[in-house]
């Protein structure tokens, strides 16, 4: 046997290995029934203020200037498709984007929460991605964490005087890194490991994820910056409405 090929069984011996120990989380979103009673409500819970935040910021933009409403639908359906595409990861897990950076870019994370609990309602209902009872775990970690660590990224990278562009992707590709973090300490939380409780846990879930998740969020911000580039060059009015200004 070659070297090659030893580390080519050695590889798909440690997939293999991982895929048999971790439990199957159905990709980034927590699939139904899959956490307890009590962390599903704590979640929930969680995610009200940044909803109630969310809620009144968009009836105040729609009622100030109505023609965001095409920014805001186009947000929304961009979030809706991307974290739609399930990727399948080698650890026998799946990984998807999120597309929260956009919308968090442009409107703010509070906006994207709303924005996220909305199509993630849909996907539990009609793609069965996800599920009602994780709603609210599903909420935080995509729609909440995500968001609002784009948007600190962004405005940093601004006050920085860094590229533009790099902003954006910088922005885009660590929120959806950041994501799958979360996601991890939720899933950790709920299971913790026998030998080194939940932060022994956590690192298993990040490997889960780690193999297709970088790459993916990599992609997802090459997709926000060229979209948001294009936007600066062709809808400069409606950006203009909704207060986004580009900076460095």
């Amino acid at each position: 046997m070659t070297r090659k090929q030893k580390k080519l069984v050695a590889g798909i011996s440690i997939c293999s290995l991982m895929a048999g120990i971790y439990p199957a989380a159905n990709a980034m979103h927590i699939m139904e029934g899959y956490l307890p009673v009590t962390f599903c409500i704590a979640w929930g819970v969680l995610c009200l203020p940044f909803l109630t935040a969310g809620f009144i910021k968009i009836r105040r933009t729609l009622a100030e200037t109505p023609r965001t409403m095409t920014l805001l639908a186009m947000s929304g359906a961009f979030i809706f498709v991307i974290s739609s595409l399930k990727i399948p990861s080698v650890t026998g897990s799946c990984s998807h984007m999120t597309g929260t950076g956009f919308g968090a870019i442009l409107f703010g994370p509070c906006v994207v929460s709303v924005l996220g609990i909305i199509i993630l309602v849909f996907q539990a209902v009609l793609l069965a991605h996800g599920g009602l009872t994780t709603l609210g775990a599903n909420t935080f970690s995509m729609a909440v964490a995500g968001p609002f660590v784009t948007y600190g990224i962004y405005k940093l990278c601004q006050k920085c005087k860094i590229n533009h562009g790099i902003c954006v992707f910088l922005a885009a590709s660590l929120g959806d890194l950041f994501t799958y973090c979360v996601t991890s300490v939720q899933l950790a939380l709920a299971y913790p490991s026998e030998t080194g409780g939940s932060a022994a846990s956590t690192v298993k879930f990040l490997g889960i994820f780690a193999p297709t998740q970088i790459p993916l969020a990599i992609i997802e911000g090459l997709l926000t910056t060229a979209i948001i580039v294009c936007l600066e060059s062709f809808a400069k009015s409606e950006l203009n409405l909704i207060g986004y200004k580009k900076e460095a």
